[in-house]
């Protein structure tokens, strides 16, 4: 009995240590379960948060997106507003030389028929005196020598319209039509076939005056010149300039319908 005893003691006394190291275990596997959940729960909130935030910054880039269209929308309305007005006022400015021009054609005219027959029905009318010549001629006023300008040019007088633009230019280089003149030049010489000489008057008017709205349509034309000297290159890339800077005006779309015959 005695000997059983003391095996049970000993037994119980080898049990007690084992017992409590496989509870401090399941007490740790416990911990390290709960922590594992802890980092489970962690990792699914960041990839919220990083869902959430790749969604506010495509939201965030298609609001920019939009306010740069916006305001590159609004940009080009005031250009074409702009570019629209300006080129009313430069063909209200044109209209008025033409008829200017048209006026003082119709009073030469009638003073020329007028002159035949008082001549006719009295003779001869004898010569004036002479008069001392003077030392220098004032200018003419610069609606009037535009408009002459223009008159010549609209009746075929290209050489005599070259000559009194460039009078204005000389006399009137910084008015609101001294593009004008400069751009009609060009026009000139592309009626008369001197191809090159125009293309150079266009160069200066773009050189000279690089705000005038004469541009668009000076660009157009030197395209169109280019062609007819067999550019067709050049031409190519002079109709994309157009196009490209000056989208909504009359150049443009005739531009744009070049390249897209």
């Amino acid at each position: 009995m005695i000997g059983r005893f003391t095996v049970a003691v000993l037994l119980l006394g080898l049990a007690a240590p084992t017992w409590a190291a496989s509870k401090e275990f399941e007490r740790l596997q416990v911990q390290i379960m709960s922590l594992q959940g802890q980092v489970a729960d962690l990792q699914r909130q960041a990839e919220d948060n990083g869902k959430e935030l790749r969604r506010l910054n495509e939201a965030l880039a298609e609001q920019n997106a939009l306010l740069r269209k916006t305001v590159q929308d609004q940009r080009i309305q005031e250009e074409s507003l702009q570019a629209g007005l300006k080129d009313l006022s430069d063909r209200l400015a044109d209209l008025q030389a033409r008829v200017q021009g048209a006026a003082v054609a119709a009073v030469a005219a009638a003073s020329g028929t007028v002159g035949a027959a008082v001549e006719g029905a009295q003779g001869p009318a004898p010569g004036p005196a002479p008069s001392p010549i003077p030392t220098s001629a004032a200018a003419p006023a610069p609606k009037e020598l535009y408009s002459q300008a223009y008159a010549d040019y609209a009746r075929g007088n290209y050489d005599l319209a070259i000559q009194e633009y460039r009078e204005y230019l000389r006399d009137y280089p910084n008015t609101d039509l001294s593009d004008n003149a400069q751009y009609w030049i060009g026009e000139c010489y592309y009626s008369k076939g001197r191809y090159n000489e125009a293309l150079a008057a266009w160069d200066d008017l773009m050189r000279d005056y690089p705000a005038s709205d004469k541009l668009p349509d000076a660009r157009y034309k030197k395209a169109m010149t280019l062609e007819r000297l067999g550019r067709r290159r050049e031409a190519l890339v002079e109709y994309r300039n157009v196009v490209d800077r000056y989208p909504n005006s009359d150049a443009g779309k005739k531009a744009r319908e070049k390249l897209n015959p």
